[in-house]
């Protein structure tokens, strides 16, 4: 069992990488790196014209704006890995049914759940690296240009993968169902739930709106992505931060989300993956 989901998840890989989706997604996340880093060159030399005595006032405010600099950038490697995710995840079980390309491997005495199980591993360890690639280039930039390291990394990237490992679990269960076009409007459009129930909350957590705040958590339970990353988002702020509660229009603003959620967005794409799976294995081929 496990030497056939390993076989299908290096398949899976391999094939991933020759892929232009996955060759384009790589180069955008380069070039957002030394886009960042060099819109962060600028933006320090304009301080240090600015204000080049310095002081602990200033140099206060400056470690605020690297944060709110580095969350911003946390931010578009989120989105550009999810949407790795997704791209990736909604034609590889679709359009190979359609293609008939899937027949290859179903003929083989392997269960279908170990081709479902064998793909997610393989599209994990894509984005696994595709993650790691893109936040280092952010980190080392403010690290080496400003002297400045994000807190709390050790838990916001891991909930940055957790985020793209939901919607890439989700693709993949309805790929099993749907063609590769209708997979991606579905995600792209509970993407866009989730986001918006997220505003929804916040603002009624602002203005005190009971029925507003609801909607907001039942939304975030029918799509967590957008809670997790606000999660995220609040480990990798400064305490001063932390303390009045998110500000930026990158992570949010009032309340974090419970760290519960973080367990309930492992259990969502667990049982993402498992419905994926029973799908393929009824489904007629």
């Amino acid at each position: 069992m496990l030497n056939s989901i390993l076989t299908i998840a290096g398949l899976t890989f391999r094939e991933a990488v020759r892929r232009r989706i996955a060759l384009a997604a790589f180069v955008l996340g380069l070039a957002f790196v030394a886009l960042f880093n060099a819109g962060l060159y600028f933006i320090l030399v304009e301080w240090a014209q600015d204000y080049p005595d310095g002081g602990a006032q200033q140099a206060l405010i400056l470690r605020g704006v690297m944060n709110a600099l580095g969350v911003a950038g946390m931010y578009a490697i989120n989105f550009l890995a999810l949407a790795l995710g997704a791209l990736l995840a909604a034609d590889t079980l679709a359009g190979e049914i359609g293609s008939g390309a899937i027949q290859s491997i179903v003929t083989k005495p392997i269960a279908r759940w170990h081709v479902v199980v064998g793909k997610w591993l393989g599209f994990a360890l894509m984005l696994a690296i595709y993650l790691a690639l893109t936040t280092t280039g952010v980190v080392v930039g403010l690290q080496v240009q400003a002297d400045y390291l994000v807190p709390g990394l050790e838990r916001g990237i891991p909930l940055m993968y957790l985020v793209s490992l939901v919607v890439m679990s989700v693709t993949l269960m309805c790929s099993s169902r749907l063609s590769a076009l209708a997979t991606g409007g579905v995600i792209f459009g509970l993407y866009g739930l989730g986001f918006i129930g997220s505003m929804v909350e916040q603002i009624g957590s602002t203005l005190g709106n009971a029925t507003a705040v609801d909607i907001g958590i039942l939304t975030s339970l029918l799509v967590p992505t957008e809670a997790i990353w606000r999660r995220a988002a609040f480990e990798m702020s400064s305490p001063i931060t932390q303390a009045v509660g998110m500000m930026t229009p990158f992570s949010g603003f009032g309340p974090a989300p419970s760290p519960l959620m973080i367990g309930y967005g492992v259990v969502y794409a667990a049982a993402a993956l498992w419905i994926g799976a029973n799908w393929f294995a009824q489904r007629d081929l």
